[in-house]
Formats: structure tokens, C-alpha cells, sequence
């Protein structure tokens, strides 16, 4: 399979959907969780986004005609709605993570398991990647890109150690980096230190947590009355940024009052805590392990 959809059964079941109704996937990928949604549709629509051309090729096999496919970041996503006529949503879904697809296409660069270039690219098109930060970033900088996105104990130490390996030999490939990071992985725990860094790096490259800002402060002003917003995280940033909006409203956490001390929220929360994955789906799908998704209902 292309790509295994994490929690697809409670992704649909958050996002309710009306067989009338027009609703957003913000992150295509294998396209598993729009499919499911398409099954669930007579004549509403939905519209879906992602910047890999690969997830290009798989939206290029849905025949069915309320789907239509923008090849954009869905940091643009309000945008195209309006070029589509679409004046609000149902419902919109974002699924954070890296498509199985990409992790596992050794030539990404993604994963620690396999040999490539330290590409890490979504948009192929864009001139950065891994092996370009690997290569230009300073000191201080990588130090905050591995603590901040990594949680990297001893950022600071292998900050410095790659900034010094790169001017006796230039970071290029999956390898390369591996070698370097042996020596500061901590005993028993390399394969999660190996993890950690390319998570960081992945970030970084994509500029994620920017554009997942930009993407959810959207998202209030693109809900129809009591529309849903379900999103799933693999990463505690990502996760406090939709925790935050959906009981304040904004990306700080900090709650807004009216002139009475009502609070100023634009979202009822579907449910108080974050679903997690069932011991059944993390026995066949692994990478779920860390997945933590949130509902949203738009206040009418």
C-alpha cells in the first residue's frame, strides 16, 4: 500500500461528515484518508492539497468528480478555496506526519533505515534541503534546530561536531550523517537519536512549524458553523500549537475574555483529551505511535 492512514476511522468520525457537505484535506499524501471521505459523499465535494508531486500522481487516479486536487502547501489553502467558489467548509483534515511513501523512498532522504541524499525536501521544487542546512548553517543555529525540533539532549556538542566534520568532509548522504551522530548517540538509544536529528532537520527544511501557524490561524475564519477541525500531530510542538487554538483561539494559549468573563473561543473541543492510536492499529502501523489527534466544532 502507498500509504496506511493513522486513525482513519476516528479522523472520519471527528470530522461528521453530511453527504452534502464541503470538506478540506490539507495533506493528501497516499490519499487514504480522502478516499475514505470521497465514500462518504453524494454531491458534496472535497478539495485537497499536498506539494509532493508524488501525491500529484496519486490524486491523478480519483475519477470520482467532487474531488479536485491543488499541488500547493497548505499554507495557501484559503486562497484556493476561493479560486475553486468554495465560500466555507464542513470540515477540514490534517494529518501532520510524513507519508509512509516518503519515509520509506530511499532518495528522500527521510528515514534512518536507508541510504540517500540528505534531501528532505515536501516541495521538490524548492532549492534548500538537509544537505544545504547541513552545510551553511552556523554553530548556534543548528544547535537551536536540533534542541528546539529534536529535543536533542547534547544539541549544543553535536552542533559544534558537525560544523567541524563538514570542513574535513561535506555532509551528503543518510551515511555521512549516521557516522557523525554514532559517536554522541547515547548507548542502546541510537536508532531514537538517529530519529530525533532527522526529525529536527525535516523541520527545519520545511519550515513546518511556520507554516502550520499560518495554516491554523486560518482555519477558524474558513469553517462553516459548527464545522469541524481535525488534526492529527506526531510532534509535542505541533500538538501544543493545535491544543492552543482550539481551547483559546490562538497559538499562545492565552485566553481571551468578554467584558462579562466569557471566554472569546472560536472552537467547542469534540473531546476534552487528544484520541490516540488503539493497541490494534499500533500492532500493524508502528509509525502511529506517536500520533495525537484533536477535534475542533466551530461555534455557530
Amino acid at each position: 500500500m502507498y500509504h496506511v492512514p493513522v486513525m482513519l476511522s476516528e479522523c472520519l468520525e471527528g470530522l461528521n461528515i453530511k453527504p452534502d457537505g464541503i470538506y478540506a484535506d490539507l495533506t493528501f499524501g497516499g490519499g487514504g484518508h480522502s478516499r475514505a471521505i470521497l465514500e462518504r459523499l453524494t454531491i458534496g465535494k472535497l478539495i485537497a492539497f499536498d506539494q509532493d508531486e508524488e501525491a500529484e500522481k496519486q490524486a491523478e487516479t480519483i475519477t470520482n468528480p467532487n474531488f479536485i486536487f491543488v499541488k500547493t502547501n497548505f499554507r495557501f489553502f484559503e486562497k484556493y478555496l476561493k479560486l475553486n467558489g468554495i465560500k466555507g467548509l464542513d470540515g477540514i483534515l490534517a494529518d501532520l506526519g510524513v507519508s509512509s511513501h516518503q519515509i520509506d523512498a530511499d532518495y528522500r532522504g527521510f528515514s534512518v533505515r536507508y541510504e540517500g541524499e540528505l534531501d528532505m525536501r515536501m516541495n521538490r521544487q524548492q532549492p534548500f534541503s538537509a544537505r544545504t542546512l547541513l552545510a551553511n548553517y552556523k554553530n548556534e543555529e543548528l544547535h537551536k534546530v536540533l534542541g528546539m525540533y529534536g529535543e536533542v539532549r547534547n544539541a549544543k556538542t553535536l552542533a559544534q561536531a558537525l560544523v567541524t566534520e563538514r570542513i574535513r568532509k561535506p555532509i551528503e548522504t543518510t551515511t555521512d550523517l549516521k557516522t557523525i551522530l554514532a559517536r554522541f548517540a547515547p548507548k542502546g538509544g541510537e536508532f531514537k537519536y538517529y530519529a530525533q536529528v532527522f526529525q529536527a532537520l525535516r523541520i527545519e527544511v520545511n519550515a513546518e512549524m511556520k507554516v502550520l501557524e499560518e495554516m491554523l490561524m486560518l482555519t477558524a475564519k474558513v469553517l462553516n458553523p459548527k464545522g469541524r477541525l481535525v488534526v492529527m500531530a506526531y510532534h509535542s510542538l505541533e500538538d501544543r500549537l493545535v491544543k492552543n487554538l482550539m481551547q483559546t483561539g490562538n497559538l499562545a494559549g492565552e485566553l481571551e475574555k468578554d467584558f462579562y468573563g466569557n471566554p472569546l473561543t472560536p472552537f467547542d473541543l469534540v473531546n476534552r483529551k487528544p484520541i490516540t492510536p488503539s493497541e490494534q492499529e499500533l500492532e500493524l502501523n508502528k509509525r502511529s505511535r506517536s500520533a495525537k489527534l484533536r477535534v475542533g466544532e466551530r461555534k455557530v
